[in-house]
C-alpha cells in the first residue's frame, strides 16, 4: 500500500514537471516571437530579424527564465531554512539589501569615475543579499522570533533599504536617475546585454540547489532529526544560504529588485500537492522562469509607446496571494 502510493505521487510529480517544462518552453518561444516585429518560424528572416531575434531577444528570454528561476529556488529555500512560509528574499529584504549594496556600487564607481563590470555590480549585491540574510538567520535562531515577528522584521529592513536607495536617487544626476528608477521597479533590459558571464553562474548554482532536494527535506524535519538521518546540518546551512545569495545578488544586480516570484510559485506548487523538496525546488525553477517570462511579455506589450517595470506586474499578482496566506495562517492560529 505504502508503495504504491508513493509510486502514484511519482507519477503525479513527473507530470507536473512536464507540464511546467511545455508551459516554459511554450512561454519562452512566444518571448522570442512577439514584439514590436513579430517573428514567426515559418517566415524567413533577414539581417534586421536576425539581429533583433539573436541581440535582443534570445538574451532577455533567457536573463527571464534564468532570473526567476533563481528568485523561485530562493524563495522556497529561504522557506526551509527559516521555517517560514512567508519567506521569500523580496519580503524579508534581502532582494533589498542586494540592491542598496549594488546602487551604493554604481555611485562610488561613478564618484570616482572608475568602471563598474558586471561581474562586479554582482559581487556588491551578493554582499548585500549575504549580509541581510546572516542577520535574519542569527535572529531566526538566537532572538528566537516567531513567523510574524520575523516577517515585520525583515519587512523593515525593506523599508530602510529603500528609502536609503530613495536618498541614492535624489542625489544622482539625470543621467543615473532614470537608470536607477527603473532598476529598483524591475527591469530586463539592462541585464540582457550582460549575458556572457552570469550565463554560466545561475544555471550552476540552481542545478546544485535543485540537487540538494533530500537535504533540504531533512532539514524540514528539524534539525535534530536531519542530524539523526546523517546530515551535517552547520556545513548545509553555510552552503544553501552562499548559494541563496548568489543567486539573489546575481538576480537583483542584472533586472533590479523583482517581489514575489519566490512567493508566488513555491506556494501555488505547494496548493497543487508538491511538498516533498526532491520536487519542489525543480518545479520552482520551472514555474519561477514561467512566470518572469509572462511577466515579461505583458510588460512589453502593455504599452506602446514603451514598457512597464516587471516588478509591478509580479507585485500585482503576489500582493493578493500574501494576504491570502496571511488569513489563512491566522485562520489556522484560530482554529
Amino acid at each position: 500500500m505504502y508503495l504504491a502510493l508513493i509510486r502514484r505521487q511519482q507519477r503525479w510529480q513527473r507530470r507536473w514537471l512536464l507540464l511546467l517544462s511545455l508551459l516554459t518552453l511554450a512561454l519562452f518561444l512566444l518571448s522570442l516571437a512577439l514584439g514590436e516585429f513579430v517573428l514567426l518560424p515559418w517566415q524567413p528572416l533577414g539581417d534586421l530579424e536576425l539581429r533583433i531575434l539573436l541581440e535582443l531577444r534570445l538574451p532577455r528570454a533567457l536573463l527571464a527564465l534564468l532570473a526567476g528561476a533563481s528568485l523561485a529556488c530562493g524563495g522556497a529555500v529561504l522557506q526551509v531554512m527559516l521555517h517560514n512560509p512567508v519567506a521569500e528574499p523580496g519580503l524579508l529584504g534581502v532582494s533589498s539589501g542586494a540592491g542598496l549594496a549594488a546602487m551604493v556600487a554604481m555611485a562610488v564607481a561613478k564618484g570616482l569615475g572608475l568602471y563598474l563590470p558586471g561581474w562586479g555590480l554582482s559581487l556588491a549585491a551578493f554582499g548585500g543579499a549575504l549580509v541581510v540574510t546572516m542577520l535574519l538567520i542569527r535572529l531566526a535562531r538566537r532572538a528566537r522570533l516567531g513567523h510574524g515577528r520575523l516577517l515585520l522584521f525583515g519587512v523593515a529592513i525593506g523599508i530602510l533599504t529603500n528609502a536609503a536607495m530613495t536618498w541614492l536617487m535624489y542625489f544622482a544626476d539625470d543621467g543615473s536617475l532614470r537608470e536607477f528608477m527603473f532598476w529598483m521597479m524591475g527591469s530586463l533590459a539592462y541585464g540582457s546585454q550582460q549575458l556572457a558571464w552570469w550565463w554560466l553562474v545561475l544555471p550552476l548554482t540552481l542545478g546544485w540547489l535543485c540537487w540538494q532536494g533530500r537535504a533540504l527535506q531533512q532539514l524540514l524535519l528539524g534539525e535534530t532529526q536531519a542530524r539523526l538521518m546523517g546530515l551535517n546540518v552547520d556545513s548545509m546551512r553555510v552552503r544553501l544560504v552562499l548559494a541563496v545569495c548568489l543567486l539573489t545578488g546575481v538576480a537583483v544586480s542584472l533586472c533590479g529588485v523583482i517581489g514575489f516570484v519566490g512567493l508566488v510559485v513555491p506556494h501555488l506548487l505547494r496548493l497543487c500537492g508538491g511538498s516533498d523538496q526532491r520536487f519542489l525546488l525543480p518545479a520552482s525553477a520551472l514555474g519561477g522562469g514561467a512566470l518572469l517570462l509572462g511577466a515579461d511579455l505583458v510588460a512589453r506589450s502593455a504599452l506602446h509607446a514603451g514598457e512597464l517595470p516587471i516588478g509591478v506586474i509580479t507585485a500585482s499578482v503576489g500582493a493578493p496571494l500574501f494576504i491570502y496566506l496571511l488569513l489563512r495562517q491566522d485562520a489556522d492560529v484560530s482554529r
